[in-house]
């Protein structure tokens, strides 16, 4: 299965948050035939939120992620941004738009805890 990981799944996977991912997910993600996926997107957030001392990650602590979760980073390209168009306002943060946007453009199933992600009848979510 090839599963993209919202911000918030980074937080917990980094153990910075008071969140903890479901047994299910917490097999999902442990399964070695699990594609674990993460956009720059959430790095771009994370960027945006540590330089205004928001969170405590790093450009370091991402690059551990990346290595000790195997994630796939995705490339920025602009079929994933044009997914935007005409996908309903269900959900107003631009960040969380984009990975909607993303996992459905990809045929991705999205981890996250957001119930707004849930309005997205196409989207498949877990939690």
């Amino acid at each position: 299965m090839r599963v993209l990981l919202d911000t918030t799944a980074l937080y917990v996977a980094a153990g910075i948050s008071d969140l903890a991912f479901t047994p299910k997910v917490q097999r999902l993600l442990e399964h070695t035939a699990t594609v674990r996926i993460v956009s720059p997107i959430s790095f771009t957030e994370i960027a945006i939120k540590a330089n205004k001392g928001m969170t405590p990650l790093t450009k370091e602590h991402i690059e551990t992620l990346i290595f000790d979760l195997d994630l796939t980073v995705l490339p920025m390209i602009a079929e994933l941004s044009f997914r935007l168009f005409g996908l309903p306002t269900h959900h107003n943060d631009p960040f969380d738009r984009m990975l909607i946007a993303t996992a459905l453009a990809e045929d991705l199933s999205l981890v996250a805890i957001d119930r707004e992600f849930r309005k997205y009848k196409e989207l498949r979510v877990i939690w």
